[in-house]
């Protein structure tokens, strides 16, 4: 039987707790600590039950307990205060860069499939939904003019259990979002605001939900509305659930819909930023509206819309990239293509690595590179293997050139720091730090830290994280119908003075959970060494689908249930956000083994730093760039294997003698008031020289100032004068890719010689025939550098050359090579089109070498 009529009943606040409400509906509390406090004071026992979700807890909370709260004048003053310091700071003036300016349009869209915000919105599965949770939270911070875009999933991600025999299971409970910090659009008549997508054309009502995150709404689309059709209904069901036809048609909704949820909404972004590939169809509706609109055509409103797209790619290996059969994009975008005004054909091709290949798949992220003026990597090294994994995207250029850069990715401090940690750094680093986290002039007041006091904050958030692992392991065993003897067990394993590894993550097989436990017997000495004991802590959920990342977790499972290793090593089931921060806060070493170069970034050793612990990590994503023996170990020097047999035996054996012969010494040597001086050393040197680098203000920074600013100072130069901008440069693009045939390098010779001391030039000459191109169209480029024996170039650098004079058609250009050091090299010279009219001058393909 279901109800005819729905109604809401909302908590009955006294005035004087009415900022609650406020607070609650705002995820602030989920990074500033005063917040968290607060609610955590009405009812600490309400608040652990309710999953830290502050708006079910007013709901439950009861009505006594408000009256006797709204009584108590020391906790209103307080409620009062933290209400005048979250109105301060929602009210702080917008970003302060060099090249900003207020007067000028400046909107960032940023979409993302996934959010990993708080642990009550279990929204995000991993790494790519903490990260942009994190970007988010710095761009509050910030006061960047941004907005987020998202699905809103019903079930959101999995929640795991393991088995008796510890295989893992899932469970997917039913978010209630009219108990959780987010809040239904609505338009000025109080109707529910929705907008409207084709599914094999038949039209989806997508719903738009927001989201609170400090200073920035996160907006987040819904199709579970009771006028759809039910196949269609539970697009938003779940994070990563179905099929591929569930993932295309989340994928529309994301990038159509969510374009479209931003013009219902009123917000017309200067810059999109596509954080993956699932959201690249954002860039054809873009395009859509600007030929429904402006009347503009399709190549005239693409450069305005690749003007203005940034594109983050965060996988490392082809496999991880969407893709779809041609022949279900036909169903459900062949209708779609025909008001973009192209052929179905044009459309595929922008998918594929090679356009002309039918047989090919529809590639998310090739439409994304296709369509962005910037594209970047999450790290330095992901930089490098994301260029060689992309490169036939732009075939007639060296890997080297390919236009994807990186910006690292980096954590938002206030919300991974543990409480202990941030009193001490408000009394060492003045209670303002969490505005400058990225400031190394900061970081550097840690050397005023006494040695003592960083350790004892250390050993509390360790003790603290014992404690929690023992409750929630006697839960677990608890709920799985363990005895009453072995529930007793679980409250006694681990000891909190004793060297505490952790490893948290996804259980994806190339991350490699089980490397420590390669040779058990050699663990063992190591472990239960009675002097000198050393304990694990490992949490992380395999996908649902991955068999071999559950053989891992049972695997793990059964060798903490031997009687030598019961006490030292625990798996905690349920990872979420809760249980990170517990992890990141209270463990020694921060422990990450993936298969170089299969880590993007990897980011939860960033949030172990922050807390003082120490990693020990191949070199691999940040860690890569991070590396000092200063801050940490590090396992290999960068190999990358065939065989992975023989390389998990070297990296095991390598990982076993850093802990024998480096770590459990260091960190058991005590000086007579009981503090390993030489472990405090470490600890200091990472959270001085690292923290202030590996963190979220500093890379959202970087994308301000590298990728936003440049896309919105281009996106206003090409609308103004009614796209008088985009007409010209579209109409210049099909010049060049027309007349294009016709460049070529005639002759290229060098004027004074082929040997240069150091401190000379050489002199490149060459003649360039241009056809109907004028020299104002393209630039001619020395590309030189040292050379291998092989004759191939081992690194580069370019030089434009000058134009000189003509003859029919044919250009002479002139430059000069400059002589820095002695050794052999080599040079070719190059046309490409100018620079000066593209965002990005690889985008459109043409190169001519001589």
């Amino acid at each position: 039987m279901k109800a005819k009529i729905k109604y809401n009943v909302v908590p009955n606040l006294p005035s004087q707790l009415e900022i609650l409400r406020k607070l609650a509906y705002n995820l602030c509390f989920s990074w500033k600590d005063e917040i968290w406090d607060m609610f955590q004071r009405l009812d600490p026992g309400l608040w652990v039950e309710c999953g830290h979700d502050p708006v079910l807890m007013l709901g439950l909370i009861s009505q006594d307990r408000l009256d006797e709260l709204s009584r108590d004048q020391g906790f209103v003053a307080q409620l009062e205060r933290l209400g005048q310091d979250f109105d301060r700071y929602l009210s702080q003036p917008r970003i302060q860069a060099e090249e900003y300016c207020a007067e000028v349009p400046f909107q960032v869209a940023y979409f993302s499939a996934e959010f990993g915000l708080a642990e009550c919105l279990p929204i995000y599965s991993g790494g790519l939904g903490v990260l942009s949770g994190d970007h988010l939270k710095s761009a509050s911070d910030l006061n960047v003019p941004l907005v987020g875009v998202g699905l809103l999933y019903q079930e959101g991600y999995f929640k795991q259990y393991l088995t008796s025999d510890g295989w893992q299971m899932e469970t997917y409970p039913v978010n209630d979002f009219d108990n959780m910090p987010v809040q239904l659009v609505r338009d000025n008549e109080g109707r529910p605001l929705s907008v409207s997508v084709d599914f094999k054309d038949q039209p989806v009502k997508v719903l738009i939900w927001r989201i609170n995150v400090g200073r920035v709404p996160l907006y987040m689309l819904d199709t579970n509305v009771p006028d759809n059709p039910p196949e269609f209904r539970a697009t938003t069901g779940q994070l990563y659930g179905g099929d591929r036809e569930m993932r295309l048609r989340q994928e529309i909704v994301l990038g159509i819909g969510g374009v479209r949820a931003l013009k219902a909404l009123g917000i017309e972004p200067t810059v999109i930023h596509m954080n993956e590939g699932h959201s690249a169809f954002s860039a054809l509706e873009r395009i859509n509206i600007l030929r429904k609109e402006r009347g503009l055509s399709f190549d005239e409103a693409r450069e305005v819309v690749l003007a203005s797209t940034a594109f983050t790619t965060h996988t490392p290996v082809p496999a991880g990239n969407d893709v779809f059969d041609p022949m279900l994009i036909r169903d459900y975008l062949e209708q779609y293509t025909k008001e973009l005004g192209i052929n179905f054909k044009v459309l595929l091709g922008y998918g594929r690595l090679d356009p002309r290949n039918e047989d090919e798949p529809f590639g998310m992220t090739t439409l994304a590179l296709r369509l962005s003026a910037h594209t970047n990597g999450v790290s330095r090294l992901h930089g490098r293997v994301s260029r060689g994994m992309w490169q036939k995207v732009w075939s007639h250029h060296p890997v080297e050139d390919i236009p994807i850069d990186y910006i690292t990715n980096g954590i938002h401090v206030p919300t991974w720091i543990s409480e202990d940690m941030a009193r001490l750094l408000d009394r060492y680093l003045g209670p303002k730090w969490p505005e400058d986290p990225d400031s190394e002039r900061l970081w550097e007041q840690v050397e005023k830290i006494p040695d003592t006091e960083l350790w004892r904050t250390h050993e509390r958030c360790r003790e603290r994280l014992v404690g929690f692992t023992r409750r929630r392991l006697a839960e677990q065993l608890k709920n799985r119908g363990a005895s009453t003897a072995e529930i007793q067990a679980a409250r006694e394993v681990l000891t909190p003075e004793a060297l505490t590894i952790g490893f948290a993550r996804r259980f994806a097989t190339y991350k490699r959970a089980t490397l420590i436990f390669r040779d058990t017997d050699r663990l063992d000495r190591i472990i239960n060494n009675p002097e000198f004991p050393v304990q694990i802590i490992i949490a992380g959920k395999a996908h649902p689908q991955d068999k071999e990342g559950k053989e891992f977790i049972k695997a793990i499972i059964h060798l903490a249930r031997e009687e030598r290793f019961r006490r030292r090593i625990v798996f905690l089931e349920g990872y979420n956000l809760y249980v990170a921060r517990y992890m990141v806060s209270g463990t020694d070493i921060w422990l990450n083994t993936p298969r170089r170069p299969l880590e993007a970034c990897g980011t939860s050793g960033m949030k172990a730093l922050a807390n003082g612990s120490l990693n020990l990590s191949t070199l691999d994503g940040w860690w890569d760039e991070g590396y000092h023996r200063d801050f940490g170990w590090a396992l290999g020097h960068g190999e990358v294997y065939k065989d992975h047999g023989a390389q998990d035996d070297i990296e095991s054996r390598d990982l076993y003698n850093i802990l024998e012969k480096e770590a459990v010494p260091l960190f058991y040597q005590r000086g007579s008031d009981g503090i390993p001086r030489g472990w405090v050393e470490k600890m200091r040197d990472g959270l001085k020289h690292l923290v202030p680098i590996f963190n979220s203000h500093r890379m959202v920074q970087d994308y301000v100032t590298r990728y936003y600013l440049p896309c919105s100072r281009r996106f206003n130069s090409l609308c103004n004068g009614d796209f008088a901008g985009s007409k010209q440069l579209a109409a210049w693009r099909q010049k060049l890719m027309t007349a294009w045939h016709e460049v070529s390098i005639e002759e290229v010779v060098s004027g004074n010689g082929l040997e240069r001391r150091v401190g000379q030039e050489l002199e490149v000459i060459a003649k360039v025939r241009l056809g109907s191109l004028l020299p104002e169209d393209v630039i001619v480029e020395a590309y030189y550098g040292r050379i291998d024996q092989k004759g191939e170039f081992a690194d580069r650098e370019t030089a434009a050359l000058d134009v000189e004079d003509s003859d029919g058609g044919f250009y002479t250009y002139r430059g000069q090579i400059p002589s820095v050091k002695t050794g052999r090299f080599g040079y070719t010279v190059r046309v490409m089109p100018s620079h000066k009219r593209l965002e990005n001058r690889f985008a459109m393909g043409l190169v001519t070498w001589a």
